[in-house]
């Protein structure tokens, strides 16, 4: 770019900079020198290229979102919690509030994950031992007991029942008195990443397909703030891929689902904005960095060029970040705290628009309170105490970070080429779903984990505590172990509602639901009523497993 664009462009954000909301804070550094809320080129200095770098809060949004970046709001503090029952789950939820976290997202149990009741002999010994067991809609109303949802935003990490699920946050919400249009948050939903990664699916693609279509419109119609898809990538990285492959599989599901609400008729302009995504944020500090930037902006690009989009927020890329849970040692933990700390300075360093950062002692069991407060205080020590919020992308221009956000977006684009050849009709839903179907996907993850693995075991790559400095004077972690009588008590409360409950009702709207499942209504109000009548998570996923069929993964050698 020229002198003249890029002084025109500094202009450009400077206003719109001068008309944002600033925090009231200080910004200057530990020694008290004032520090400019954007740093670029000098002027009189011609970048070639700089168009793909630009400035935060206009397209290609490489450099953030906002024109104030962190001046203007910080990332939330959202930490990811379930354990046990939903009373205990709602006390540690109170604790997070409490010690400055600024949203709530909500961990389940594996038979809740598998749209399975609490008594179903296949949940036997599983029961809130991963995070937090929902049967009915009563569990919802003791999870957020004394917590408006109205007033706080909140994520649910699930996607094979995440529909019905949500519907029993919604009945729960109305029991408050909430106003549900002014419900914020987000859902993951995010179906193909279970079929690429996580394989926690309950039917076919094309049925869960159909359920995400109902859901993005009547979020659409009626909750316009909630974010019914949040696309996961974090899965993904933890199954093993490249930060590419992450990057790239993950934005393709997201343009999967734009397809999706395209042929629903909808408007992308007005159901884009309520896509979110879910990156993880592993352990080499500057690849993480670019991934993040390059991901905002392909996003953009695509949304624009490929998708028609032309408003801004339709071509945003708003994403929550993880730490990296495979980057976690049983070995030597406390270590985990610094690895924790790196990844989530990665992470903000990149423009994450929220973040939850690991306990040390998730690689050993579900975190006990006090490594609950380390990993919060991580995330406030890093916004109150080091200066990273007052700069917006203070990386950018630096040639290595540019070189390896130009690298990853390239590999990414590779990709997407792909997959658009794996499909029949050039659409990338049309190359995800072959993809699946033929094993694509799960092979290029599982050789990309296999060359990390090799390195490991020839110590090319390293790990404090496993293969280098491995030798401690460390004691055991006291971890959080999960009674039996949690489960006991969940199956008792359960089948005290099943014979308080009106029977009719369950099975009334149980039918209304199947007949829209089988016909073309949106089933999104039929699930609700069946949530009000307090049917159980199972019997709805039974009904719609029944109807549809359960997915079978292929054998694959």
């Amino acid at each position: 770019m020229t002198p003249e664009e890029i002084q025109a462009g500094r202009e450009r954000w400077q206003r719109r900079y001068e008309q944002a909301h600033k925090r009231n804070a200080d910004f200057t550094t530990l020694s008290g020198v004032e520090v400019e809320p954007l740093y670029g080129p000098p002027p009189g200095v011609s970048y070639p290229g700089f168009d793909k770098i630009g400035w935060p809060g206009e397209y290609p949004f490489t450099r953030g979102l906002y024109p104030t970046g962190y001046r203007g709001r910080t990332w939330t503090i959202r930490q990811f919690a379930g354990f046990g029952n939903a009373v205990q789950t709602n006390e540690r939820y109170k604790m997070i509030l409490s010690s400055g976290g600024g949203g709530l997202s909500v961990a389940f149990d594996m038979p809740t994950l598998m749209g399975r009741d609490s008594d179903d002999p296949r949940s036997l010994g599983e029961v809130g031992h991963c995070g937090v067991a929902i049967d009915s809609a009563a569990d919802m109303d003791i999870l957020f007991d004394g917590i408006k949802l109205q007033d706080v935003t909140t994520s649910m990490t699930i996607s094979g029942p995440a529909v019905p699920v949500f519907c029993m946050y919604l009945v729960a919400a109305e029991r408050q008195g909430a106003d549900l249009s002014k419900l914020d948050g987000t859902l993951q939903t995010d179906i193909f990443k279970e079929y690429i990664a996580q394989k926690e699916w309950l039917f076919d693609p094309e049925p869960h397909l159909r359920l995400i279509g109902d859901l993005m419109e009547y979020c659409a119609s009626n909750i316009p703030r909630y974010k019914p898809l949040s696309v996961s990538g974090y899965h993904i990285r933890e199954a093993g891929s490249t930060a590419a492959q992450e990057l790239a599989y993950t934005l393709a599901d997201g343009f999967g689902y734009v397809e999706l609400g395209l042929s629903r008729g909808l408007d992308v302009n007005t159901f884009a904005p309520g896509l979110s995504f879910f990156f993880d944020a592993h352990i080499d500090f500057f690849e993480e960095i670019a991934k993040f930037r390059a991901a905002r902006r392909i996003w953009a690009r695509w949304m624009r060029d490929v998708y028609g989009a032309t408003s801004e927020k339709a071509q945003w890329l708003r994403f929550h970040t993880q730490t990296a849970g495979v980057s976690l040692t049983a070995q030597q933990p406390v270590n985990n705290v610094v690895r924790t700390a790196v990844e989530a300075l990665s992470a903000i360093l990149g423009g994450t628009n929220s973040l939850h950062t690991n306990a040390l002692d998730e690689t050993l069991a579900l975190p006990t309170d006090e490594s609950a407060e380390i990993a919060l205080r991580t995330q406030t020590v890093l916004m109150e105490e080091t200066g990273v919020v007052n700069v917006a992308d203070p990386l950018g221009g630096s040639w290595y970070v540019e070189a390896l956000t130009d690298k990853i977006e390239a590999e990414a684009e590779a990709i997407f080429a792909r997959i658009r050849d794996l499909g029949h009709d050039g659409t990338i839903t049309s190359g995800i779903l072959k993809g699946i179907e033929d094993g694509w996907f799960t092979s290029a993850i599982a050789d990309s984990a296999y060359i990390y693995q090799k390195a490991l075991e020839d110590n090319s790559k390293r790990i404090v505590g496993v293969n280098v400095h491995t030798s401690t004077i460390a004691k055991d972690l006291e971890i959080l172990r999960v009674s039996h009588e949690v489960e006991t008590e969940q199956v008792r409360a359960l089948k005290g509602r099943r014979e308080k409950r009106d029977e009719s009702k369950v099975t009334d709207a149980i039918k209304r639901m199947v007949q829209a499942a089988h016909g073309g209504e949106n089933m999104i109000p039929s699930m609700l009523d069946a949530c009000r009548a307090e049917a159980t998570l199972g019997e709805i996923c039974d009904a719609l497993r029944e109807e549809w069929g359960v997915y079978r993964e292929p054998a694959r050698f």
